[in-house]
């Protein structure tokens, strides 16, 4: 934003796009901000794109999904939008071009083969996808937040009820369909991929619970999600929940502006424990669960130890980081050892060279010090910092027990820290110059 200069007369300056009006973040759970109607056109198509798109993530169990052909649409809305790209997203725009040069040169090793080239691509696709979320959200942050935000629990719910029909069988097919081999997965895959998807639109309902009101919505949704989280038995989303869980409760209780808030934040959070608790003690009386649970929750499972085990795989993988300086290629070490390592960081070094391996942790190390900083702003999207935050971490930490650069969701969390980030230095930026002249006040940022 352009301030008048110091021999012009000042007077009060327009609102930021990234500060513009819009729904709180405890707005109802699918509700489209009244504000949206009231854009340009041009804006309003692009909310409109992000809507359907974002709808369409749940549905990856064929590739390319539908959400990689709609992505390909938003890139084209985000031009016709004029959506640029902030200066302040360049570290990670720069630490992800390394990591995609590193995994296209270690492609020489692997060289002929249509699989290596389609993760190469998807790879690239990916980072794209992080680069185009981080300028979205860098401008008119809050109302394409609240756009996403709403498609993103209507298709978490969607998802995460066809997993629980799967389950149970509800409708004939739907076993087959959205729960074999007895694990809920919806429209995904793996029901590794599908229950990290859940967890960034569950803690934005818990956060909202805890931190702002409670309404039957919300306690049906988390429900779903908590029932959904369950039954697809995944020891790492499971571990990913509950660390995602504390961070955000902890990063609520430090950033909380009141007492009171404080003390709802400690309360609710034992409420909800206890719930949770109780809710899952209900789940396992039904025997089926119950076996299954008791199976999966065991430490170790047969596939962890042994020669063929993950352990043993990754010892094999650490150790062959220093034969491979530039990567083994795509399915590398899968072609020699059958199975992969599962492990990200390691597949970094193994897939994307040291170059690309390298490149990867350090865009982990930057995201947290940027996300961390953004954090502790006190600015209208804060909450979905916290929220976002928390997710990245847990699947940051899910990481060394799978493979996770492929996940899209994950991109879609590292872009929003990055956009987020951006907009936060523009708020905080036009806050201190509005500050000085006395046209913004404290009282009137907050």
């Amino acid at each position: 934003m352009t301030i008048p200069g110091a021999a012009a007369p000042r007077r009060p300056a327009a609102p930021s796009a990234a500060v513009m009006p819009a729904p709180p973040f405890g707005t109802a759970p699918f509700a489209t901000p009244p504000l949206a109607q009231a854009a340009p056109l041009r804006e309003r198509l692009l909310l409109f794109v992000i809507y359907i798109t974002v709808l369409a993530s749940s549905v990856a169990f064929i590739e390319p999904s539908p959400h990689d052909a709609l992505m390909g649409v938003l890139a084209l809305t985000c031009l016709i939008a004029g959506v640029r790209l902030d200066r302040r997203i360049a570290i990670m725009v720069l630490l992800l071009v390394v990591w995609n040069v590193g995994g296209i040169l270690s492609l020489m090793n692997v060289p002929g083969q249509e699989k290596t080239i389609q993760f190469a691509a998807t790879s690239l696709y990916l980072a794209v996808a992080a680069v185009l979320w981080a300028c979205l959200f860098a401008n008119n942050t809050m109302m394409r937040l609240s756009i996403m935000r709403s498609a993103y629990l209507l298709t978490a719910v969607m998802a995460g009820l066809a997993g629980i029909a799967g389950y149970l069988n509800i409708f004939p097919g739907a076993h087959a369909l959205f729960a074999p081999a007895d694990r809920a997965l919806g429209m995904f895959k793996d029901p590794n991929v599908f229950a990290p998807f859940l967890i960034w639109p569950a803690l934005v309902v818990l956060e909202r619970m805890l931190v702002r009101r409670i309404t039957f919505a919300d306690i049906g949704i988390a429900a779903i999600f908590a029932v959904a989280l369950l039954l697809a038995f995944s020891r790492g989303a499971w571990l990913h929940f509950g660390a995602s869980c504390l961070l955000m409760v902890g990063l609520s209780f430090l950033t909380a502006r009141q007492a009171s808030t404080r003390l709802r934040i400690v309360v609710m959070t034992g409420i909800a424990a206890a719930a949770l608790a109780a809710f899952i003690v209900i789940l396992l009386s039904i025997p089926v669960i119950r076996d299954m649970f008791l199976q999966r929750a065991q430490l170790l499972q047969s596939y962890d130890v042994g020669d063929g085990g993950r352990f043993r795989l990754q010892l094999l993988a650490l150790s062959a980081l220093l034969d491979y300086p530039n990567g083994m290629g795509p399915l590398g070490f899968a072609s020699i050892h059958t199975i992969q390592q599962h492990n990200v960081y390691l597949q970094g070094f193994l897939v994307y060279g040291w170059i690309g391996g390298i490149a990867y942790i350090v865009l982990i190390l930057s995201t947290f010090w940027v996300a961390f900083r953004s954090a502790f702003v006190a600015t209208p999207w804060q909450p979905y910092v916290i929220t976002t935050l928390a997710t990245f971490a847990g699947s940051v930490a899910e990481g060394f027990i799978i493979d996770t650069d492929h996940w899209r969701h994950f991109f879609l969390l590292l872009g929003m820290l990055w956009g987020l980030w951006a907009a936060t230095c523009h708020y905080t930026r036009m806050h201190r110059s509005l500050a000085g002249t006395g046209a913004w006040t404290p009282a009137a940022a907050r």
